[in-house]
């Protein structure tokens, strides 16, 4: 084959360092942000936050070199500027305390232990199965009826977890030094919800290694510990699975009574709870009558008041002391309402200044290197300041972005602003990228994990878009307002007779609704609304 030369011409699109750094920025939450800000200015001398400039003076040549009075900066406005420093605003990320780890030698006779009470801070999960109408964190036992009883968000304020709680309680213990080794070990392996999820055999074989006796010894301790840790507040922790936790409720619900002088009925209603307990947790979670009274001998109108008090139980004794603080969001859009020069009332979004790193090139270094054309590490040092120019040029462009979309949004859907969900109005993403020029893609990133405060609440910016559903009209219902009809609807039926998704899907279609059984199902399940069985009144 001759060899030879040709010509072509062709088209492809380059994505330049600069845009690459654009698109991460832009699909940054308000934490990754503020994280990545830290690094560039650890990495890059010539970035600096506004105010820190007179501090960077006195740490170049002395103060030798005297600045300009303009530097680029990154202001509230989302505007590049020449300007004097200003306040500093950085946005530090959260410090979080590190816990202590215990040291635990191999065999019983050496166990102790090293390091402060520290521990982690619970979470909140529910019971799948049993209906969320049916659970309260009012349950019973220690702190929850009472005086004793503490507020979840005021428990998140004091900083105190599950496990600094029941270190504390362990502290009024008259134990050996063995023995409260033991039981602080068992309360730094429990879990966000308070249960052990380890056997003692597995925790114990864990210290002990291939040492029998020591195995032994160890999973006595650990047995003892495990009862004095049940004992401990709130009641159920320390459970192995949901069956056990509730036996524990149930029994200190009934040792309550039997010193308090409760009724005997009341105590009977108890016991039966206790022995539904016994049985597979399946069964309670179905709520099937007909098999519970085959197992336990009772008549279904007990077993019916038996469920029912157990439903009233905790099944997550540490879900009071989830850190709700650090669930909080912050918004990166707050909507305001304004009136118009004719009077309409108006809504308005607006960057939150909170999430906006105030950023400036430094001119100390930037006059340095204007100074020193030239040297060997110019072109190195050119770069990193180019690098710090286009980084606060894409940090503005994200910003810029993000209130463009979020303008748009509050356009679309003024409606929601006023009256709420079922006012939504069915929008996608292609509607506001060819509004503002701009690909899907770009918007999709821009409405993931960003959030907009409203005065119907804060929502992330993909709760505005969803998709339509027909009406008898010849229009379209978005499917939000679709949900909110039906956790309406739901709200307002019969608990002993309640309604089905048949009913609801006929009950959506004379609202003019075209919504099928099936669509309604997915609808109910994406509401966390339990099915028709267990939502039924006991």
């Amino acid at each position: 084959m001759k060899p030879g030369l040709s010509l072509r011409v062709s088209q492809h699109l380059s994505l330049t360092p600069q845009l690459q750094q654009s698109i991460q920025l832009l699909q940054l939450s308000t934490l990754e942000l503020a994280q990545e800000v830290e690094q560039m200015l650890g990495d890059n001398p010539f970035l600096e936050r506004e105010g820190d400039e007179a501090e960077g003076a006195e740490s170049a040549a002395g103060g030798a070199i005297e600045t300009g009075a303009g530097s680029a900066e990154l202001s509230s406005n989302s505007s590049i500027s020449k300007a004097e420093a200003g306040s500093d605003q950085a946005l530090a990320a959260p410090e979080w305390e590190a816990a202590a780890e215990p040291a635990v030698t191999g065999a019983a006779e050496s166990l102790s232990w090293e390091g402060e009470d520290q521990g982690a801070a619970g979470g909140e999960e529910s019971w799948e199965g049993l209906g969320a109408s049916d659970w309260s964190a009012g349950g019973s036992g220690k702190g929850q009826d009472g005086d004793d009883g503490v507020d979840a968000i005021d428990l998140a304020r004091s900083g105190e977890s599950l496990t600094e709680h029941l270190h504390r309680q362990a502290l009024s213990l008259r134990l050996d030094e063995l023995d409260r080794a033991a039981l602080r070990f068992l309360i730094e392996n429990l879990n966000d919800d308070g249960y052990l999820e380890d056997s003692l055999p597995e925790l114990a074989q864990g210290l002990a290694g291939e040492d029998f006796e020591a195995l032994e010894e160890l999973v006595h301790r650990f047995t003892v510990a495990l009862g004095l840790l049940q004992s401990l507040e709130p009641v159920g922790v320390g459970a192995r699975n949901m069956a056990e936790c509730l036996r524990l409720q149930l029994r200190e619900r009934l040792a309550q009574g039997e010193r308090d002088g409760l009724d005997e009925e009341a105590q009977q209603l108890l016991r039966l709870a206790l022995l539904l307990c016994d049985q597979p947790m399946e069964l309670i979670a179905r709520r099937d009558l007909r098999k519970l009274v085959s197992l336990c001998g009772e008549r279904e109108e007990k077993l019916r008041l038996a469920l029912a008090l157990i439903a009233r139980l905790e099944p997550c004794p540490g879900r009071r002391f989830a850190d709700v603080q650090r669930q909080i969001v912050v918004p990166d859009v707050i909507v305001r309402p304004v009136r118009s020069q004719a009077g309409r009332m108006e809504f308005q979004a607006q960057l939150n200044p909170e999430v906006m790193p105030r950023l400036r090139v430094h001119d100390v270094y930037a006059s340095a290197l204007r100074g020193h054309r030239g040297s060997q590490g110019h072109a190195a040092l050119q770069q990193r300041l180019q690098e710090a120019r286009w980084f606060i040029k894409n940090i503005q462009q994200r910003f810029d972005t993000i209130l463009r979309v979020s303008q748009a949004i509050v356009e679309r859907q003024k409606n929601f602003f006023v009256h709420g969900e079922l006012a939504m109005r069915p929008l996608v993403l292609r509607d506001i990228a060819d509004e503002l020029g701009l690909h899907e893609s770009t918007i999709s990133r821009v409405t993931t994990a960003k959030y907009m405060a409203t005065p119907q609440g804060t929502f992330e910016l993909k709760y505005f878009f969803g998709s339509g559903l027909g009406t008898e009209t010849g229009g379209n219902a978005s499917s939000t307002a679709v949900r909110a009809l039906i956790r309406q609807f739901v709200a307002a039926e019969n608990p002993k007779k309640p309604l089905s998704d048949n009913q609801l899907a006929d009950m959506l279609k004379e609202q003019g609704i075209e919504c099928a059984r099936r669509t309604v199902a997915k609808y109910r399940e994406q509401l966390k609304i339990a099915p028709t069985t267990l939502r039924k009144a006991l």
